[in-house]
């Protein structure tokens, strides 16, 4: 593996709780942060060399949720201002009929996005799996997320309960109890790599309560458990899932994720929006994790969730960007600001700070998918960087904090360079893995494709 040496770094972040550092230098050999000082000298041709005394180096940003079918139906004018049950029963008429196609483009799309945000490692949330489908989409996701470099986690979602079952997607899409767990396993066993450092990792992830029946969430556990792999469902994200709870099961989403053990240090949820006092109390006692998907929450009016309190019970909170239909990007470090921003409406100007956004803008992400090794550019950690380039007129004047700059100033997003494991993926502001015009017109074409599936085109 090549080796890279980033010099004169202008900021650096070695991690989001500690100062950073001025006109030092950061040798990547093998995948991982060799060294970190003020002057590393390396003989002539011996590594890649980046002059990087304009540039902000951060840890590689961690995307928790995400939906990347959803690229394809962005800013769908019937559903621009709907609340989420009602956006869902529309949307799934037309994500019944995706194809191969449809899920490695809209893949390529979110990963694509992603990366270029100085994003470098990723879930997916995928638990749409149409009858008609051909394929398998888990090593489709693997294809896109490999000719990236992307650091991929992806979830094997589910959902049991269709229309006739009294749930909100339709029938052609939703599997059987038995088909969810064999193909659980099976994906565990072909893609899950348990070492620190991988690049592909297993998460089993029921959709919702509304969507899947208490056995399968219970078995999914005891699955999951059997094999030592995270969990992960969406839950608390809006009034209207307190309600379906309370009238199925008679119990509020997380006393019902309580009955089913789907709680615990390998948990977390996507949202959590909706939790009461006592909830945030079970969290942190519990050690249960959420994903907090700022944008999303906004698009969809479901609410502001508890982060501020949250990080003070010590619960571990991550960030992500949610589907691409409910955001409508995967822009990573707009997320961030998002972030930043949405906590000071909530709670003040003080709400949240810039070290605690980027805390769990990368560390918290990465240790909620497993990938210990990933979230600080220290000696030994995974080289999973992004890089800024903040000499820019959008950045004048904001040069007394420049890793703040990242969040507070600036109107392109955009990375100048992406590292994943080592290796550049991201090379003026360029996604090297694939060309990016090639990319959009094979992106719209899958979303024309499935607009017409469904009668709308």
């Amino acid at each position: 593996m090549s080796a890279i040496l980033l010099k004169n770094i202008y900021r650096l972040m070695t991690s989001a709780d500690a100062p950073g550092l001025t006109g030092y230098d950061m040798f990547i050999k093998d995948g991982i942060v060799a060294e970190v000082a003020e002057t590393i000298d390396k003989p002539q041709g011996c590594c890649r060399t980046i002059d990087c005394s304009h540039h902000v180096v951060i840890p590689g940003l961690v995307n928790t949720h995400h939906h990347f079918y959803q690229t394809l139906t962005r800013n769908l004018p019937a559903v621009q201002d709907a609340k989420l049950f009602d956006w869902l029963v529309y949307l799934y008429d037309i994500w019944k009929h995706i194809d191969a196609d449809a899920v490695y483009y809209s893949s390529m799309l979110a990963m694509g996005e992603l990366l270029k945000t100085g994003c470098t490692a990723a879930a997916d949330h995928h638990y749409l799996y149409p009858s008609a489908f051909d394929g398998d989409i888990m090593e489709l996701q693997f294809q896109a997320a490999d000719t990236l470099g992307m650091r991929f986690s992806p979830t094997r979602g589910s959902m049991s309960l269709g229309k006739k079952d009294g749930g909100l997607p339709p029938d052609s899409v939703v599997q059987t109890e038995d088909e969810i767990l064999r193909d659980s396993q099976r994906v565990i066993e072909k893609y899950h790599d348990p070492a620190p450092d991988a690049m592909r990792k297993i998460i089993l992830a029921p959709c919702s309560p509304f969507s899947v029946s208490k056995d399968l969430m219970k078995e999914s556990v005891r699955l999951a458990r059997e094999y030592g792999v995270r969990l992960h469902t969406h839950l608390a994200e809006t009034e209207d899932e307190n309600d379906f709870c309370l009238e199925s099961y008679g119990k509020r989403p997380l006393a019902l994720m309580e009955e089913c053990d789907f709680l615990g240090p390998d948990v977390y949820y996507a949202h959590g929006i909706h939790f009461n006092d006592a909830e945030l109390r079970q969290l942190a006692a519990t050690g249960t994790s959420v994903a907090h998907c700022p944008s999303s929450n906004m698009r969809l009016g479901s609410g502001i969730c508890r982060v501020r309190e949250m990080i003070d019970m010590g619960i571990p909170v991550s960030l992500a960007v949610d589907g691409s239909a409910s955001n409508d990007s995967s822009d990573m470090l707009g997320e961030a600001r998002n972030a930043l921003l949405l906590q000071r409406v909530r709670y003040g100007s003080s709400g949240i700070r810039v070290p605690e956004v980027f805390e769990i803008a990368s560390p918290n992400g990465a240790a909620m998918l497993g990938f210990t090794r990933s979230g600080k550019l220290e000696p030994g950690f995974s080289a999973d960087a992004a890089i800024f380039d903040v000499s820019g007129f959008e950045y004048a004047g904001s040069h007394s904090d420049p890793l703040a700059a990242l969040l507070f100033t600036g109107y392109n997003h955009e990375a100048l360079y992406t590292i994943v494991n080592g290796r550049i993926v991201v090379e003026n502001g360029h996604l090297l893995g694939v060309d990016e015009a090639l990319l959009a017109e094979k992106g719209n074409k899958a979303a024309v494709r499935l607009l017409q599936a469904a009668g709308l085109m």
